[in-house]
């Protein structure tokens, strides 16, 4: 630590603790304006909390009377005492209120600056010495008291910012980014519901309406009625398939233990962790020898472009394989998915399998009574509706580009994110000074 900065309890850089009563409030029947952060919207590498995340609600009255330690503000930074221990975010607006394994610390900022005190959380090395915290045999717990007693490094409020300037730069890059894609998927998204889920184009010319937003050419390519199959009222001339007619499929094959070479060196394999956020979180994968990968293995490794899902657990997370991940192998718990040849292509095949018609068909036919599974023997009992091949095609052409953008756009955020991850310890221990660096802009 430089000499001319301070070795703080966090305890000391803090105005105030916030927190509920220890246990669940209760929760409102209805949406209310009163949402209920849990650590799932804190999970992950977002800097403020995901507020889509957030299921729960209190009611007014809950929510004035309730919380005994008043509510978060803007730059309070959220942190996880149970469970998933030591996840943090700053609260950045709203109506919340903290659950009971969150707490809020607000920061003194004459002291400290939020943005500060989230970076040092965050670091890897205050990481580590947080979860050596851990008291409890039954689940991970960190007690308030012990987290406040953690000492960390200070300087001077001026240098503090000069410092999360830099680390904000990329992090807000790289929110802008993620933003980009959010609204990239929202678009393929909605044609695939509006044209293969609702089939409105086809509901306009059967009423005698142009497509809305749709050029002659396309609205061409639907028809304008519709007919019975053994999924309900279709349009007519599509068919319903068998899902192992349209998508091929390959399960993991259970890569035990005692065949990891615990090396940086190998192969690396997936598994249900690594998929996140709708990508692949590879850098922790464990690893199998080359030869054992590119041998017996060698049917398991994963190409450019494959649709990977979640099959135990959390069921249904999805993830494109890019290139960059690559060499990568399947394993347990993990399908990848292609689609066939001259029967289906990308884009309509990653939408279906992140639609809300496969979802719930993954969640009504998964078989275990502790921790949901399903496998390919579900998978050959669903059927789909199939739109012909010429009106699929067309449907890649649009959304094509936008996948590649985001897959681009996933590229970026993984550089800039080491990037940040690189200079965070040094430039919070005092051992990169800014004066030594470019700044970034």
């Amino acid at each position: 630590m430089s000499s001319d900065w301070k070795l703080l309890s966090i305890g000391e850089c803090l105005e105030k603790v916030v927190d509920n009563r220890g246990k669940t409030p209760p929760i409102s029947e209805v949406e209310t304006n009163f949402g209920l952060i849990e650590i799932n919207a804190i999970v992950g590498s977002n800097k403020h909390p995901d507020y889509a995340a957030v299921r729960k609600y209190v009611t007014p009255s809950t929510y004035e009377s309730w919380f005994r330690a008043g509510h978060p503000r803007i730059g309070d930074i959220l942190f996880s005492t149970v469970g998933s221990i030591a996840e943090v975010a700053i609260f950045n607006g709203g109506s919340g209120c903290i659950a009971q394994n969150l707490v809020g610390l607000r920061p003194n900022k004459s002291i400290i600056d939020p943005d500060y005190l989230y970076y040092v959380l965050i670091n890897p090395v205050t990481r580590s010495k947080l979860k050596t915290l851990d008291i409890s045999s039954v689940q991970p717990s960190i007690k308030v008291p012990h987290l406040l007693a953690t000492e960390i490094s200070v300087p001077d409020v001026t240098v503090q910012k000069e410092i999360t300037s830099v680390l904000s730069a990329i992090d807000d890059r790289i929110t802008l980014l993620r933003e980009t894609n959010t609204t990239l998927e929202a678009i393929a998204q909605a044609m695939f519901k509006s044209w293969f889920v609702d089939f409105d184009p086809v509901h306009a010319k059967q009423q005698g309406r142009a497509p809305e937003g749709m050029d002659d050419a396309t609205a061409a390519l639907f028809p304008d009625s519709f007919e019975e199959s053994e999924l309900g009222l279709v349009p007519k001339g599509w068919r319903v398939e068998p899902l192992t007619e349209v998508f091929d499929f390959r399960e993991g094959p259970g890569i035990r233990n005692w065949q990891y070479t615990n090396s940086d060196q190998g192969t690396r394999f997936i598994n249900i962790r690594c998929i996140q956020d709708g990508d692949l979180t590879i850098e922790t994968a464990n690893r199998i020898t080359d030869e054992e990968a590119n041998g017996k293995y060698a049917h398991f490794h994963l190409q450019a472009w494959d649709v990977v899902v979640s099959t135990s657990g959390t069921l249904g997370r999805s993830a494109i394989v890019r290139q960059e991940h690559l060499p990568l192998m399947l394993n347990t718990s993990v399908i990848r998915f292609q689609p066939i040849t001259n029967k289906m292509l990308f884009c309509f095949l990653y939408e279906y399998l992140n639609s809300t018609e496969f979802l719930f068909k993954l969640e009504s036919m998964a078989s275990g009574s502790v921790q949901k599974n399903f496998g390919p023997m579900h998978l050959k009992q669903m059927k789909l509706v199939c739109p012909p091949i010429d009106l699929v095609s067309h449907y890649e052409s649009v959304c094509r580009p936008l996948f590649e953008k985001l897959i681009e756009n996933r590229a970026s955020i993984n550089t800039l994110a080491t990037l940040r991850d690189t200079l965070l310890p040094r430039l919070i221990s005092g051992q990169l000074r800014l004066p030594d660096m470019e700044v970034i802009s």
